[in-house]
Formats: C-alpha cells, structure tokens, sequence
C-alpha cells in the first residue's frame, strides 16, 4: 500500500512593498501645492530701514526759513529748492576797484537805497571783460551790509544761469523774508533758441506778481542786449514782421532800470590798478615793475583789472610772497 506524501506547509511569502517609480514620485510632487515664498531676507530689512528713516524725519524738529537765511550773508541758489549758504565770499576790496569809480557810486548808492526799503532799480552791469563788473556787485553788498543802517540784513544771493527758469521758485521762497535780497547772476546771456529769457522777464517786470519789494536783479554781461548779435539779425531776416521779432528779443535788457557800462581802460588806468594791488598786499612799486606790468599786458593782448591781478599773483609767486592784506 503506497504511502502518501506528506503535505510539506508552505507558508506565505510577504511581499516586499512596490517602490514607486520616479514617474510617479514627479507626478505626486507636481500636485503638492508649494508652500507660499516667504519675502527675501534683503527687502524686509531695507523696509524697516525706510520705516525708520521716515519717523526720524517726522520727529526732527524742521528748520525754519529766517533761521537758514540767519546763517550766511551770501548764497547758492540750487534748482531743487536749496539755499546753500556759502561761508566766504570770494570777493575783493571795493578800494581796489580802479578805474570805475563813476560805477562804483552808482551801484553802491542804488543798493544802499534798496537795503533801507527804499525804491531802487534792477542793475545791469555790461561791457569790457576783466573790468570788475561781478567784484563790483560782491563789493558794493559788502559794503552796504557792513552798515550800521542795514546792519548784516542784506543777502548776496547767486543763481547760475543755467538755472534761470527756476527763478520764480526762488522768488516764492524768499517772497515772505524779513531779510532783503540782491539776486545776481554772473555773465547773463541767451543764444540760439533759449527761451529761459522768458522767465526773466516775468520776475523782472510784467508778471502778474512782479517782483518782490525785498528783491532785487543784478545780472553782469558782455553783451549790452543779453542776446548775441546774430542772433537779433537773424530774426530781423527770417521774421515777417522783423520790427516786432527783434522788440521781443532786446526788451529784455530795457527792464533793467539800471545800466553801467564798462569800457576798456587805459595803460594809466591799468597801472593805477596794479599799484593798488601791490600796496593793498605789501608789494614794492618801482619803475622796472612797471615795465613788467606793461609787458604782461602786452603779451596778453588787453588791459584790465583782471590782467593786473593775474600780474600781481604772478609778481608775488616770483617774490615768494604769499598774498595776504599788510
């Protein structure tokens, strides 16, 4: 009798788990929503930062006008809105100014008029170069504020002529001023298709606010009219009616109450001026240093003040002399 096989158990194999294929890992990965981008470190800090820049500037106590005009006798007029105050005037002694003595007492008296509330005139100063039309302007200020009448009331106030057409933004702000203002503009003049005379002539005379009573224009140039000469004949050529074209180019100049003319000076007058420096500053005046002055102005091609005291820097830098008032 044939014996059965022994049923062996086999017992049940665990399947190992399915590992999910990359496909599949992508696709899961793809469906996860992401976690919102936190802000970069970078642009939190820079947002505080402006934070409390703002609140600084909100508590800071702001300075007023009279006290930043209080500050300086003289000024730069920037196109953003800034009054910079400039701590030394580059400016010369009025004794030295020879020459234009008829010019001197002009200017000084009309400014002298304005800084006592007086009615004076806006001041064109036109002519030579080098003929101290700008020291002029800087030594009649000085002079006239060194006053007991005005009594350091009386501000130089400089404007670039790039920046003419800010200038009624100049006027609001110092419109209100208790201090009185010379506005001056060194080598006034338009070419070409500049229509920034416009603006000028608004603040000088016709606009609907007019100048203000504590402000007055003084400008210097070489040309009598601000404008070049081609410039008027070319409109005087090219305009239908030239009478009108060229009235509207030259009135600039005729809303200047005041002109002083500058005209070259003589060999005489050219030495007086050298002489004046040398004794301002210590120099020794002889016959040699005479002829050297001629010579110096010869071989620059004109007389003038500035001549003479690009001479006597030279004559001091030979002598070894630094240039300081005896």
């Amino acid at each position: 009798m044939s014996k059965k096989p022994n049923k062996t158990s086999r017992r049940p194999t665990k399947k190992a788990p399915a590992t999910r294929s990359s496909k599949t890992v992508r696709t899961t990965a793809a469906k996860r929503p992401r976690p919102a981008a936190a802000p970069l470190i970078d642009e939190r800090i820079a947002l505080a930062l402006e934070a409390i820049a703002a609140g600084m500037a909100a508590a800071a106590p702001k300075r007023s006008n009279a006290d930043s005009l209080a500050q300086a006798d003289a000024f730069i007029w920037h196109p953003d809105g800034r009054l910079a105050p400039v701590p030394k005037v580059s400016r010369v002694d009025i004794g030295l100014l020879q020459g234009i003595n008829q010019q001197v007492d002009t200017l000084i008296e009309n400014t002298r008029r304005f800084a006592n509330g007086l009615p004076a005139n806006n001041a064109l100063l036109w002519g030579a170069r080098g003929m101290g039309k700008s020291s002029l302007v800087k030594a009649a200020h000085a002079s006239v504020n060194a006053s007991k009448s005005v009594a350091g009331r009386l501000k130089l106030v400089e404007i670039h002529r790039e920046d003419i057409e800010s200038l009624p933004a100049l006027m609001e702000q110092i419109r209100a001023s208790d201090f009185y203002f010379i506005v001056f503009c060194d080598d006034l003049s338009f070419d070409g298709n500049d229509a920034s005379y416009k603006s000028l002539k608004a603040v000088l005379e016709g606009g609907i606010e007019g100048r203000p009573d504590n402000v007055i224009l003084y400008a210097t140039s070489n040309r009598r009219h601000l404008l070049a000469r081609e410039m008027i004949e070319n409109e005087r050529s090219t305009a239908i009616n030239p009478g009108e074209a060229v009235e509207e180019k030259v009135s600039l100049s005729d809303r200047f109450g005041l002109w002083l003319g500058f005209h070259k000076c003589s060999q005489d007058e050219y030495l007086d001026m050298v002489r004046g420096y040398c004794s301002h500053y210590g120099l020794k005046t002889d016959a040699e240093l005479e002829r050297d002055a001629l010579e110096w102005s010869t071989t620059r091609g004109s007389r003038s003040g500035r001549v003479a005291w690009q001479f006597v820097q030279e004559l001091a830098g030979r002598l070894g002399v630094k240039l300081a008032p005896k």
